[in-house]
């Protein structure tokens, strides 16, 4: 790929997507868990900027409406153990455990019986929690649940990556972003002369290539 194509390819990746099509990522992890499981209800719960609470991203059956948005402690109910521990949890008899019951999900006028909980863990960083709540279970099937959650959270945590990615785009094309002189200064280079332009992408290539070597 010429240098004009490479860069022109990283400018229109920075197109931030739709906000709708960010939600549909994550909604459609909940949904497609919630199937998977016969599960009552899930949801996407994300750690918010200030890594004190946990927000209630996406939402799927009981409870849906009243919880979507919703915000609680990072460090409450079994979602604020499964993001310290790192670790996925089934939790099959939630009213015997009333300090794992006190979540969101109570105050939201739901309490489930059941619920199995996985990090959204990418490159070591635990970002947030997918929960199944009642999924239909065999108790001889908690290691394979378990691990079958984890693939789902996988998908999430991909999803998020995506929503971030979204978000970092639309700072940068306002000048508030990380990235932000990075654009302006490839809309500069687009403004010059060709040859000009050409010496000031391939410059930036070998800086590209340079960080990703270190």
């Amino acid at each position: 790929m010429s240098h004009d194509g490479r860069w022109a390819t990283l400018a229109a990746q920075a197109v931030p997507g739709p906000a709708r099509e960010e939600r549909l990522l994550l909604q459609s992890v909940v949904e497609a868990a919630r199937a998977i499981f016969a599960a009552a209800a899930g949801s996407v719960l994300l750690l918010d900027a200030t890594g004190k609470e946990l927000v209630f991203e996406a939402v799927a059956g009981e409870g849906q409406e009243a919880i979507l948005g919703r915000r609680t402690s990072a460090e409450a109910g079994i979602a604020g153990w499964v993001l310290a521990a790192g670790e996925p949890v089934a939790v099959r008899d939630v009213p015997a455990a009333p300090a794992l019951a006190s979540g969101a999900a109570g105050r939201a006028g739901y309490v489930p019986r059941a619920i199995l909980a996985a990090p959204l863990l990418y490159d070591g960083e635990v970002s947030g929690v997918l929960e199944v709540l009642d999924p239909v279970h065999d108790d001889r099937r908690t290691f394979d649940d378990l691990r079958l959650l984890g693939l789902f959270a996988y998908q999430a945590v991909v999803a998020l990556h995506v929503v971030r990615r979204h978000r970092a785009a639309r700072q940068a094309l306002t000048g508030d972003g990380a990235y932000a002189e990075l654009v302006r200064i490839v809309s500069a280079l687009e403004a010059m002369p060709r040859p000009r332009r050409q010496a000031g992408l391939r410059m930036l290539t070998a800086v590209g290539d340079l960080l990703k070597d270190g």
